[in-house]
């Protein structure tokens, strides 16, 4: 579409947005936050195909004007959380997926770095895992029960403790983004070389397929999310090393936010791969099948919640757009 249709094509829904805004408390919450995630859309879709253009300097001041004035007006209601995590999110989300592409290639590289390091200089997995775990992990090898670790300590405990963990790592992965992306790169990187190491571990001692039935029952969801936290913390350093037509503050304002949105939509997933780590990946002797139920599942929930989902709503408001 030519840039001057698009704007035709707009122009009278922007104009009502910024007379709204510009209400202030006269105008309902509620639309504000319909008419911004428009907005949003618009931006995202100008900045694809007209950038440099002043349809874009135009719409990013007005989206910053509207994102306070939003959230220091809008009411907050019990059907909000739902809401976010339903709809807000979702579409909020999908301009991040080049993003989160980014950071899946960062940890799949230092995965595999682990794996060659492992494979090939035994005192890597000692230095990667300790001493302590690599020990314990032998002698439960030994004693034909290679993951018996999981077993260890109560099931409130562990799932109390591995999710307060996991979000710790998931905001660590988000806060070193403040040093840039290449913070949170380092983050990524480093858990990446872990888990390669720790995998190639089990292959070495002939018990991989085992070991990973049960490991991966709550990695697939800690893994997976620790992936999207490593995103959100590039987006707030991207926001500080690429500002666009923003100032370098507003762009690193704008960032922070959007990045602490993203980190917050993992703790629920966390949650559930404590629970999982806490009460069920104690149970090896589950059946396969079971296991790779709980796997699959989790896998699925992950990809159709943060890729899957994004993209079919997104189209659908596109659809509705263009009806208008």
């Amino acid at each position: 579409m030519r840039e001057a249709a698009f704007v035709k094509q707009n122009k009278e829904k922007w104009i009502a947005f910024e007379k709204a805004i510009s209400m202030g408390s006269h105008t309902d919450p509620d639309a504000l936050v319909d008419g911004y995630i428009q907005l949003t859309n618009d931006l995202a879709y100008t900045q694809t195909y007209y950038a440099e253009s002043k349809t874009l300097l135009y719409l990013n001041s007005l989206a910053s004007q509207a994102h306070q004035k939003i959230y220091r007006n809008k009411k907050e209601s019990g059907n909000r959380i739902i809401e976010f995590w339903a709809k807000e999110f979702p579409l909020f989300f999908k301009q991040y997926h080049s993003t989160l592409g980014v950071a899946f290639l960062i940890f799949a590289v230092a995965t595999a770095i682990g794996c060659i390091s492992a494979i090939n200089d035994s005192a890597f997995l000692r230095l990667i895992l300790g001493d302590a775990y690599v020990n314990e992990t032998l002698n439960n090898i030994a004693k034909g029960e290679p993951t018996a670790i999981y077993k260890s300590g109560s099931e409130i405990g562990t799932f109390l403790g591995i999710t307060i963990n996991n979000i710790r790592v998931a905001f660590l992965a988000f806060a070193f983004g403040v040093i840039t992306s290449l913070g949170t790169a380092y983050i990524l990187f480093s858990n990446g070389v872990m888990l390669g190491a720790f995998v190639t571990f089990f292959y070495t001692k002939g018990v991989f397929f085992e070991a990973n039935r049960q490991i991966w029952l709550h990695g697939t969801i800690e893994i997976s999310v620790i992936i999207i936290a490593g995103c959100a913390g590039l987006i707030m350093g991207n926001s500080i090393l690429f500002p666009k037509t923003f100032s370098r503050r507003v762009s690193f304002m704008k960032g922070a936010k959007d990045g602490l949105k993203v980190v917050v939509s993992t703790i629920p997933f966390f949650i559930i791969a404590g629970f999982i780590e806490g009460f069920i990946t104690r149970y090896a002797n589950m059946p396969n099948w079971l296991a790779f139920l709980i796997i699959g599942g989790s896998l699925f929930l992950i990809v159709y919640y943060y890729i899957i989902y994004p993209i079919v709503l997104n189209r659908s408001h596109e659809r509705q757009i263009h009806r208008t």
